[in-house]
């Protein structure tokens, strides 16, 4: 089983979602788990996994599944040997699960992501990776089902966090 996480921070609590899919080019989930919880820590600079963190494990902790890889909104590295939220989850779970960053804009000392086109768009994805190469996890989100920049299931779990 593969999964898709995001965070939505809202003034009284936070909403963690995951959306599991099979298969890359999946259209539609498997199913998906919600997490309504705390009210997320303040933003530090350079810290900014310590926001999301808790609550992507708390709804990872809902799914039954092994998972063979989770995608999450965001960077794994934020340079050589500089860790993100990614790389932070990979070592909470144990190493046991590679863990794939998708991040919409570029990060300026970021030389770890490879740019992923999607569909018509001339503004690419920012993709890295831990436990899998960064090539491999390019190549799965261009795999992914959707015509558009942004695949099906990464919008997926995006309403999910802001509609629950």
């Amino acid at each position: 089983m593969l999964a898709c996480v995001d965070v939505d921070y809202r003034e009284d609590l936070t909403v963690a979602a995951c959306v599991l899919f099979r298969d890359w080019v999946d259209g539609v989930e498997a199913g998906h788990h919600v997490d309504r919880g705390p009210r997320a820590a303040e933003y530090e600079p350079g810290q900014f996994y310590r926001r999301e963190l808790p609550h992507l494990l708390r709804v990872l902790a809902l799914v039954t599944e092994p998972l063979e890889a989770i995608v999450v909104d965001g960077y794994v590295w934020l340079g050589q040997d500089k860790p993100g939220l990614g790389a932070h989850l990979h070592e909470a779970l144990g190493r046991a699960v590679p863990v794939i960053g998708v991040a919409k804009t570029s990060f300026h000392s970021s030389d770890v992501a490879l740019p992923v086109l999607r569909g018509q768009s001339q503004r690419p994805l920012f993709v890295s990776a831990v436990g899998l190469s960064t090539t491999a996890a390019a190549e799965s989100i261009q795999r992914m089902h959707g015509a558009s920049r942004m695949p099906t299931l990464l919008g997926r779990v995006d309403r999910l966090c802001r509609e629950s």
